[in-house]
């Protein structure tokens, strides 16, 4: 399994939950080699260096994973990105694309190089994969995250329309949209007390948990889930 911004939050969980469940498992990370190593040390997995909005990273990223634990067969598109909240008037271009790049971009160019390994059509067994979208595809993010709402609107059409191009060739693909759940990437929002004040709002009323989210991810992955795919499965506390 590659599991991409696996060092941190949800990736994190995902990768302990994985190798719990036998899996080897590849922690991509973009900046935090710390973290990244010591979990690929805890699990017995591998840590790979990627900027995942960056094509020759990625291929990198594929590469050093089949010469260490093997050929992917499960990919989770986990890494992504938020910035200051904000209003679409006061955005710039550069913040959108590397909004774009790195959320769906990075998407794509992994999924692209787990299908060559997955696909039957390419010799591959077949394989999962799941897009960690958000539930701000729906909701819209207004007033402080349209750009980050819109790119996993972009992730919900990716999942649906993949899903439907691979499928015949042993490939599942699913997404999960996960609501506020208690990680470090609302610092990067401006406003870290937005978790526990948006969370309690939810009909559970609370925040939820990477590693809820992470058991999502894994079912989404496993044989139990067999007969789903181009599902898009809210983890949002009712929301």
């Amino acid at each position: 399994m590659i599991v991409t911004g696996g060092g941190r939050g949800i990736g994190a969980a995902t990768v302990l939950l994985a190798a719990e469940q036998g899996f080897k498992v590849c922690v991509n990370y973009r900046q935090d080699k710390a973290s990244a190593d010591s979990l690929a040390k805890k699990v017995g997995g591998i840590a790979v260096q990627a900027d995942v909005s960056s094509e020759a990273d990625v291929i990198r990223l594929f590469e050093t994973t089949d010469n260490k634990i093997g050929r992917v067969t499960a990919l989770v598109n986990n890494a992504g990105i938020v910035d200051l909240g904000t209003r679409v008037e006061k955005m710039t271009a550069a913040r959108i694309a590397r909004m774009f790049a790195i959320n769906v971009t990075g998407s794509f160019l992994c999924a692209r190089e787990a299908i060559k390994r997955m696909s039957t059509r390419n010799g591959g067994a077949g394989g999962a994969i799941v897009n960690v979208s958000s539930i701000a595809a729906k909701l819209g993010g207004s007033g402080e995250y349209v750009d980050y709402a819109a790119s996993k609107g972009a992730i919900d059409t990716f999942t649906i329309g993949l899903s439907k191009e691979v499928g015949a060739e042993g490939i599942r693909v699913n997404a999960v949209r996960p609501g506020i759940i208690r990680t470090e990437i609302h610092a990067s929002s401006g406003d870290p007390a937005r978790l526990e004040r948006i969370g309690a709002s939810a009909p559970l009323g609370r925040p939820g948990e990477a590693e809820e989210v992470a058991r999502t991810i894994l079912w989404l992955l496993s044989d139990e889930a067999s007969y789903l795919s181009g599902a898009l499965v809210d983890v949002s506390g009712g929301r």
